[in-house]
């Protein structure tokens, strides 16, 4: 028995165009994606089935098909539904915060991308490098002076500019603050002895 080429290219058609809208951002596209790679399965468990038969009763007689790609093919509609429902809820909820149920990048994929891209370009190991986890999967971090500047901060364009940061030192502060304080002693203080002050010469005089 041949099977059949026309329910075979209607198969690839639909698993193609599924495969090329789950690449998209959209999570409308994603959908429809899904539905159609579902759709695409089932018709190739039907061309897997072979040929057409009589419902599959006991003690009937005749040719018969085959009730397992059938049920098959019925739990695939099933699990659809539930995908496709999930999918609704993702989409729906990502337009309600965003505006837009596109899928944006990751903060952490791209500082694995980026941990990846760093390992595959290094020219040696060092064994006494521990930005790596060890045996027992624990991870050990590099210090902050010995992390490069391109790992330490997947998104380097969000870091202020450290111009525009405020100096811890403002200019205008004097840098002797001694000429504020006052002297121990005052010019204006009075003398120990007066210039008016009598002598003791006066009783002589008398």
């Amino acid at each position: 028995m041949s099977p059949n080429l026309a329910l075979i290219v209607v198969a690839g058609v639909l698993v193609a165009a599924g495969v090329y809208l789950l690449l998209e951002r959209s999570m409308t596209r994603i959908l429809v994606g899904v539905l159609l790679c579902s759709n695409g399965v089932n018709v190739l468990f039907l061309v897997a089935s072979g040929a057409a038969g009589a419902a599959p009763f006991v003690g009937a007689g005749g040719r018969t098909s085959d009730p397992l790609p059938q049920a098959m093919v019925l739990t695939a509609i099933v699990i659809t539904l539930g995908v496709s429902a999930f999918l609704l809820t993702l989409a729906y909820r990502s337009f309600q915060l965003n505006g837009h149920d596109e899928v944006a990048d990751d903060v952490e994929d791209a500082r694995i991308r980026q941990l990846a891209l760093a390992d595959l370009e290094s020219q040696s190991f060092d064994s006494s490098d521990t930005s790596l986890p060890d045996e027992e999967g624990r991870r050990l971090e590099r210090p902050e002076d010995e992390r490069p500047a391109d790992l330490a901060d997947p998104l380097p364009a969000d870091r202020p500019d450290p111009d525009d940061q405020p100096d811890d030192q403002p200019d205008d502060q004097p840098d002797d603050q001694t000429d504020d304080q006052p002297d121990d002693q005052p010019d204006d203080q009075p003398d120990d002895q007066p210039d008016d002050q009598p002598t003791g010469g006066g009783e002589e005089d008398r």
